[in-house]
């Protein structure tokens, strides 16, 4: 059975492009969910992972398996560019514990609503019931770790 693992929903080239170079560079695990966004289709191993925006029900669900933190980038962004390409370069040092959730800034204008994001490049910490309790812009890897320790 073939398993899309960006859904249905069409992602910009480069946000594409960025998920799959940090899977095939890094080896990142990519969560797979199925019709039902809050039952993951594939089980994921130890360690970070990264993974598109789908719908809030794939998010809630992920936020209360564990700490999650959504990422608003935008394609024509240089600064969410530049984070991306330290993401990619730095991807081993992100808090093994996190899932990544990629979300597109100019496509998520409800899920923008729901955490209060004005700026691209903005990173929102989740709660275990996928309310946002902390957001920044900026940071990198260094913003990420910091923002995201226990």
């Amino acid at each position: 059975m073939r398993v899309n693992i960006f859904g249905t929903r069409p992602m910009s080239r480069l946000l594409l492009r960025f998920v799959l170079v940090l899977v095939a560079t890094f080896g990142l695990h990519v969560t797979a969910f199925a019709q039902d966004a809050s039952t993951p289709s594939a089980e994921t191993q130890a360690g970070a992972m990264v993974t598109s925006f789908e719908n809030e029900a794939q998010l809630d669900a992920l936020a209360a398996k564990g700490k999650t933190v959504v990422f608003f980038f935008a394609s024509w962004c240089p600064n969410c560019r530049a984070t991306v390409a330290e993401l990619n370069a730095r991807w081993a040092e992100v808090n093994p514990d996190l899932t990544l959730v990629i979300a597109d800034y100019d496509k998520e204008t409800a899920l923008k609503g729901r955490y209060g994001v004005t700026y691209q490049d903005t990173f929102v910490l989740l709660d275990s019931h996928g309310e946002g309790i902390k957001s920044w812009n900026a940071g990198g890897v260094d913003g990420l770790n910091a923002n995201t320790a226990s």
